[in-house]
């Protein structure tokens, strides 16, 4: 892939660009900020977001005080060259109040065609586990504790192996929905979030990439 030279980026007048900071794994946007020149080679070189403080004149690496450094996976231009998006591994919250993005507060939102996703399903989950509610079946599995969601995850997985077996589709897509449920369920038990997972698999990826490079050579 080539990659755009710095120089042909468009900063404004005051020599900032804007940057629209996003979660690699999860695709949800975590901040906005800007970058002049300096904070961006910066951002290069160390490969932690680095950005321009507007309200202070000054740089500040995020992370520097918090410990929430955001580790830069890309940086993309635009079509204009005048605006950022960056993709980065996140170390803890991107917000300053604590919450995992500063887009935390919706204003509209369309339930017609809202988009399901993953994250939002472990997030009902996790809620039922910090505030259990009465007549709710994960709330129940939370209650009985460790041995029976491993019981239901044993179950499932059962489950899967006779729909494979028996070769229908939408037979096995039934069962797989089950088991991912119960071990999203067991994931929340011990707090281990869906970008824990998507870490470990880019983590294998990386290392199969390594074996294929040392195979060519």
């Amino acid at each position: 892939m080539k990659l755009l030279d710095i120089d042909k980026l468009v900063f404004d007048k005051d020599g900032l660009i804007p940057a629209v900071v996003q979660d690699a794994y999860s695709k949800k946007v975590l901040t906005v900020a800007y970058m002049n020149r300096e904070s961006l080679e910066i951002s290069i070189k160390r490969r932690l977001t680095c950005f321009y403080s507007r309200s202070r004149k000054k740089l500040w690496l995020k992370g520097e005080t918090s410990g929430n450094f955001q580790h830069i996976v890309s940086i993309t231009a635009d079509c204009d060259f005048d605006s950022l998006v960056i993709e980065v591994v996140k170390d803890g919250p991107a917000c300053h109040l604590g919450t995992d993005s500063c887009f935390s507060n919706p204003v509209y939102e369309n339930e017609d065609i809202g988009e399901f996703s993953m994250e939002e399903l472990y997030d009902v989950i996790k809620g039922r586990k910090d505030e259990p509610k009465e007549g709710s079946y994960t709330s129940y599995l939370f209650d009985k504790g460790v041995d029976k969601i491993l019981k239901k995850v044993g179950e499932e997985c059962t489950e899967v192996v006779i729909a494979g077996k028996g070769g229908d589709k939408e037979e096995i897509v039934f069962e797989i929905s089950d088991l991912t449920y119960h071990v999203l369920v067991l994931m929340a038990e011990y707090g281990i979030t869906i970008n824990d997972i998507k870490a470990q698999l880019a983590s294998r990826r990386v290392v199969d990439k390594k074996v294929k490079q040392e195979r060519l050579q």
